[in-house]
């Protein structure tokens, strides 16, 4: 073989050997690659909090990952949710990230929204100032908000993103309750004492103070409804209540001056439903008004088991109110 031949194998060999070892680098990375973007946390592995701000670039996300220690590569990570990775953006908000958590993992996680939540139960009958309270007392959120229109959120949990804003939190509180209340007043019958969606929430909430029974609901909301179709006055101490506290419970017993005060709830000294609601009232109170049961009862006082009896005439209803007296007497209330 003359000298050119020999050259030109030489060069053979080492173009071969260069595209072996270019492709044995290309399965490394490969490899390697694959396993950051798969990999799981080890067992009792620390949990990171990183925050991602609204509007974050990829870029920006990726460098906060980097700095708080749980991608090894700011770039690398940029380039691979680019390419890898989805059309869906990543929502802003606090994660926890494991460290060693899959590179893939974290992604999805961040365009799923998956963050850390603060969760904050309403009960039903909570009256709007001790809304705002506990919103204003739940932490790691924004700003504060004030007492909202009574009867305008819907009793529930919900869950707010660390770092949100209270006034959100509670306007996705109202917006739940605007769309109950549009569902609700669909499914009305039509012995209803009420004219308005804005009536009912009005009439549930009296209904939501009177009883914690669940069943007892569409029997109170019956006996509301027979007093407002005879122009009788609801004479509802909730909303003798209401006045004085603003919902919040009393801790005493109601006083006279309190029972003839004229103020536009008081339901002892007006006819009709008062000026508003008394407190935010759950779906089951709400359902009861637009349907209620359908009996003769007028009037109905407290039996000592939390419940109460219900009478259809004022002789009947004495009779009841001497047991619940008695009652008291031997309890020593």
């Amino acid at each position: 073989m003359g000298e050119g031949g020999t050259k030109a194998a030489g060069q053979s060999r080492w173009l071969v050997w260069g595209a072996v070892l270019s492709l044995l680098a290309m399965l490394t990375v490969s490899v390697w690659t694959a396993t950051m973007w798969r990999r799981a946390p080890v067992p009792g592995a620390q949990r990171v909090e990183v925050e991602i701000p609204r509007g974050a670039s990829i870029r920006e996300v990726a460098k906060r990952l980097e700095a708080a220690g749980v991608v090894e590569s700011a770039e690398l990570f940029e380039l691979l949710a680019r390419t890898i990775g989805d059309d869906r953006e990543i929502q802003f908000g606090t994660y926890g990230i494991f460290e060693g958590e899959g590179w893939g993992s974290i992604l999805e996680r961040m365009k799923r929204g998956d963050t850390l939540v603060v969760r904050i139960p309403i009960p039903e009958g909570m009256p709007s100032v001790m809304v705002a309270e506990r919103l204003n007392a739940v932490g790691r959120l924004k700003g504060e908000v004030a007492p909202p229109p009574e009867g305008s959120v819907l009793p529930a949990t919900y869950e707010a993103k660390i770092g949100e804003s209270r006034e959100d939190v509670l306007k996705r509180m109202q917006v739940a309750m605007d769309a109950e209340l549009a569902g609700i007043w669909e499914r009305r019958s039509e012995n209803i004492a009420v004219k308005s969606i804005e009536e009912a929430v009005i009439l549930a909430s009296i209904v939501e103070k009177e009883t914690g029974a669940a069943g007892e609901r569409r029997r109170i909301a019956g006996l509301y409804s027979n007093r407002l179709k005879a122009g009788m006055p609801l004479q509802a101490d909730p909303t003798v209540i209401y006045p004085v506290t603003q919902g919040k419970p009393l801790k005493r017993r109601i006083r006279q001056s309190e029972l003839q005060a004229e103020n536009g709830y008081n339901t002892y000294r007006m006819q009709g439903l008062p000026r508003g609601p008394i407190t935010n009232p759950g779906r089951e109170s709400l359902l009861a008004v637009v349907d209620p049961e359908v009996h003769d009862y007028l009037y109905m006082v407290a039996d000592g088991s939390g419940g109460h009896a219900f009478a259809r005439s004022y002789e009947e209803h004495q009779a009841n109110v001497e047991k619940w007296r008695q009652y008291r007497r031997e309890k020593g209330i």
